[in-house]
């Protein structure tokens, strides 16, 4: 079941049914969102074809579970103080958003310190043991994506490249990174961040990505708007 859950995903575009502000937190500027909304955003989504929904919290993923069939990817941002790890960052967020109907787990998978010193390698471990998901490790570098698989990730994802304090210089998208860590191991390679139009996706699977997640740009209406005003403004300078 797990392996198909993986296989359901090749070659597809799975939405991030989040709405965020530019650093990824919840957008308190933006009224489109809440579990009865952004489970719409998904049903939209997936008759729009989309093989996949990636979502946060475990209201948000409830209300998504009861309304389509494809995988969810879920994750549950929570801030801890002193700790910059914020995406699934212990095994009880994990298990939250299991029992709330998440299909695969993402977890950040960064060198950054985590609560309680767990390492990535034993979240990966108890969450695939004790919850009997596939995990997915959110990385932000190439030596980060190396060390998730030798955690036995399931699924590396280019999450974090552009938002980790030494990776803010990177291209966006990364896909420098997918092409590097596909050509380098044999598990799924996600393509995640910062791909904003049909072109980029296009071009991260061809960079060896197994699969695209798009959020912003599909579901958030005021950075999709800002994003035309933007080329707009350009165009009468």
């Amino acid at each position: 079941m797990k392996v198909k859950i993986i296989e359901d995903l090749k070659g597809g575009l799975i939405v991030s049914c989040q709405v965020t502000d530019e650093r990824g937190n919840r957008d308190p500027l933006n009224p489109a969102q809440g579990p009865a909304i952004l489970a719409a955003f998904a049903i939209a989504c997936v008759n729009g074809g989309a093989k996949g929904v990636r979502a946060d919290g475990p209201l948000d993923i409830n209300a998504i579970r009861r309304v389509v069939n494809v995988p969810i990817i879920g994750c549950y941002k929570i801030d801890i103080e002193g700790y910059q790890v914020r995406i699934t960052p212990t095994f009880e967020a994990a298990r939250r958003i299991a029992e709330a109907g998440a299909d695969i787990i993402a977890i950040d998978a960064t060198n950054r310190p985590r609560p309680h010193g767990v390492t990535v390698k034993q979240l990966v471990k108890r969450i695939k043991d004790e919850l009997g998901l596939p995990v997915m490790a959110d990385i932000s570098t190439l030596e980060e994506g190396l060390k998730a698989y030798e955690a036995e990730a399931d699924l590396i994802a280019t999450t974090l490249s552009g938002h980790t304090s030494y990776t803010l210089n990177r291209p966006k998208p990364d896909l420098e990174l997918v092409k590097a860590l596909s050509e380098r191991v044999d598990v799924p390679i996600i393509a995640e961040g910062h791909i904003t139009t049909p072109e980029l996706a296009r071009r991260a699977i061809e960079a060896g990505a197994y699969a695209v997640v798009v959020g912003n740009m599909i579901v958030n209406p005021r950075r999709i708007t800002e994003a035309f005003v933007r080329s707009i403004n350009l165009a009468r300078k």
